[in-house]
């Protein structure tokens, strides 16, 4: 009886489940997008969206400079550095995650991740998704806003 067991095995071991969800994390965060199968991207959302989280719970303290923090406010920080740190193996990406990832989704409550299905897989017909954060959107909007103005031809002169 599987009671109580969350999560799918996807025909691995443990360790080798918990280390492929490891990179595919600090993946996501890196890139803000990634393309694997549909059962492993929405296997990925909890563990996204989880390490999202512990970020976003410093609130306020995330805008202040470093220089102003008192003594426990930095060891708050550090302490969801930390705890971040376990699953994002990367110390670029574990500071963006802090800089500018949390930032953009404070305030938001959850559904950090959006799991978009693609064709299927050519070779074994599996099915593909793109998972992304819901703040990639933002981006493409400012600049397809100013690609049209861009590319308008120039008035003819007489």
């Amino acid at each position: 009886m599987r009671h109580q067991k969350t999560g799918r095995q996807l025909g691995r071991n443990s360790a080798h489940r918990k280390a492929m969800f490891r990179n595919m994390v600090t993946s996501l965060l890196e890139h803000e997008r990634i393309r694997t199968t549909e059962a492993k991207a929405k296997e990925l959302r909890r563990f996204v969206e989880r390490t999202i989280s512990i970020g976003l719970r410093l609130g306020d303290l995330l805008t202040k400079p470093k220089e102003e923090r008192t003594p426990e406010e930095r060891a708050r920080y550090a302490h969801a550095l930390r705890m971040a740190g376990r699953m994002v193996r990367s110390r670029e990406v574990l500071h963006k995650l802090f800089d500018e990832i949390a930032p953009k989704l404070q305030g938001r409550p959850g559904g950090y991740t959006r799991v978009l299905k693609m064709m299927r897989r050519p070779g074994d017909a599996a099915q593909m998704a793109l998972i992304e954060l819901v703040t990639r959107d933002e981006a493409p909007a400012a600049e397809s806003a100013e690609t049209p103005a861009a590319s308008e031809p120039a008035p003819a002169s007489a």
